[in-house]
C-alpha cells in the first residue's frame, strides 16, 4: 500500500504540474492568436492546434487531480438517504463501476493513440499518438487512485495514511 500511494503521490505531483504547464501554454497562445487575427492581420496556422492539444492534456491530467481532490460530480444525497449498510453498498458498487470504466478508458485511449500514430496533425506535423496520449495517460492515473480509494474503502489501508 505504501508504493501504490507513494506512486500515486508522484503521478498527482506530475498531473499537477501537467496541468499548470498545458494551462499556462493555453493562457500565452490564445491572446497570441487573438493578436495575431486582429491587430496584425495575419494568424499562425499552429496556434490552433497548440490551444486544442494542450487544453485535451489539461483536461485529462486535471481531471485526475480534481478526481482525488473530491471535485467530481457524486450522487450524495442517494447515500445519506438510504440505510447506512446499504449507502456503503452502494458507494462500494459505485467504486467498482469507476474501476471498470477508467480501465476501459485506459484501454481504449491506449489503442486511439498507438491507432493515430503515424497520423500527423495538419498544422504541425507532429505525430497525433502524443496529443492522444492524453487519455490512456490520464485515465490511467485516475484508474490508480480509484484503486487506493477501494483500498482505503475496504479497509486495506486508513484514509489518513492515503492524503495526497
Amino acid at each position: 500500500m505504501k508504493f501504490l500511494r507513494a506512486a500515486n503521490e508522484s503521478l498527482l505531483k506530475l498531473a499537477g504540474w501537467g496541468t499548470i504547464f498545458f494551462m499556462g501554454v493555453i493562457a500565452v497562445v490564445i491572446p497570441y492568436e487573438v493578436f495575431g487575427r486582429y491587430v496584425l492581420k495575419s494568424m499562425s496556422i499552429w496556434s490552433g492546434e497548440v490551444s486544442t492539444f494542450s487544453l485535451a492534456w489539461a483536461t485529462m491530467l486535471g481531471g485526475a487531480v480534481g478526481l482525488k481532490k473530491g471535485y467530481q460530480v457524486s450522487m450524495t444525497a442517494v447515500l445519506d438517504a438510504v440505510p447506512p449498510a446499504a449507502g456503503r453498498l452502494l458507494k462500494g458498487v459505485g467504486l467498482l463501476f469507476m474501476l471498470v470504466f477508467l480501465a476501459t478508458m485506459t484501454w481504449y485511449g491506449a489503442l486511439q493513440t498507438l491507432i493515430n500514430f503515424e497520423q500527423t496533425s495538419p498544422a504541425m506535423g507532429i505525430k497525433m499518438g502524443f496529443p492522444y496520449a492524453c487519455m490512456p495517460i490520464g485515465f490511467f492515473i485516475m484508474f490508480m487512485l480509484t484503486v487506493e480509494e477501494l483500498l482505503v474503502f475496504l479497509g486495506v489501508s486508513h484514509p489518513e495514511e492515503s492524503r495526497a
